[in-house]
This record gives C-alpha cells, sequence and structure tokens, in this order.
C-alpha cells in the first residue's frame, strides 16, 4: 500500500491528476475465484495464481490497475487479466487474495465501487532506467 501512496504522489507532482473525482467504472457486486474452481489460465494468457492482485472484468484493458472499494470502506488495487464474471448482478471477480484483503462476507460477495487508476500508464512515465514491466508494483498478497 504504501508504494501505491507514492505513486499517487508522483502522479500528482509531475500533473498527471485530473481536477475531477474519480468516477467508477462499475458498481456491484464483486464476487472472487480460484484455481480450483475455474481454469488454470487467464484470459490474458497469465496463469491464475489465488496469491496475486488479480481481477476479472467484462470490459478493460488487460494489464491494467483498478481500485476496487467495497462498501465496508477497504481497498485493494488489483491487475486486470481475466474475463468475467458472468453472473447476472457481479461487475467483477477478485483473485482469493483480493477478496481476502476486503474481507469478504462468508458468501464471498461484497458491494463495491470499481475505479480504473491507470498505474501502468504512471509506471510508464517514470525515468528511473528500467523497462516498464520491472516497474510494475508487486501484487502479491502479504504474508500472514
Amino acid at each position: 500500500m504504501l508504494q501505491l501512496v507514492a505513486l499517487l504522489l508522483i502522479v500528482a507532482e509531475k500533473g498527471l491528476v485530473s481536477q475531477h473525482a474519480l468516477q467508477p467504472v462499475a458498481e456491484g457486486v464483486a464476487s472472487y475465484y480460484t484455481v480450483s474452481s475455474s481454469s488454470r489460465l487467464t484470459a490474458s494468457g497469465d496463469a491464475l495464481h489465488d496469491g496475486l492482485y488479480t481481477c476479472a472484468m467484462r470490459e478493460g484493458e488487460f494489464g491494467g490497475y483498478y481500485l476496487i472499494v467495497p462498501d465496508n470502506g477497504r481497498a485493494v488495487v488489483c491487475r486486470l487479466n481475466d474475463r468475467g464474471p458472468y453472473v447476472k448482478g457481479r461487475v467483477i471477480d477478485l483473485s482469493e487474495a483480493a477478496m481476502r484483503q476486503l474481507d469478504a462476507t462468508e458468501q464471498g460477495l461484497l458491494g463495491v465501487k470499481v475505479y480504473r487508476i491507470g498505474l501502468g500508464d504512471v509506471l510508464d512515465f517514470l525515468p528511473d532506467g528500467r523497462d516498464a514491466a520491472e516497474r510494475r508494483p508487486p501484487l502479491q498478497a502479504p504474508l500472514s
């Protein structure tokens, strides 16, 4: 989370932040999926890992970063790497680690707002001599 705060400060300093409030790209119910409940390969070609902060949405650019804020006030940033969910009323599927971070109900469902934050674009902008892929924030859940 500290890395996210640092990146957002860089974005503000470089003038890449709009004066308009972030608008959700989706609002509704979030569910989660695991390696055991779905294919081991995502629509983007990535392997599905329960311990990474990733998500599936019907629309959006693979590799884009999304801020997911449930009604309980917690939040997590996930990278879009799959398509779904295909259940009526659901707007996003989260990896097991991301859902655990959000403290979901026993049924594994949460009311959420989803915001596109575009960290991929920000990270590509940073001039530190490394390839953009090397600058991506880690998406692995913290060890408990």
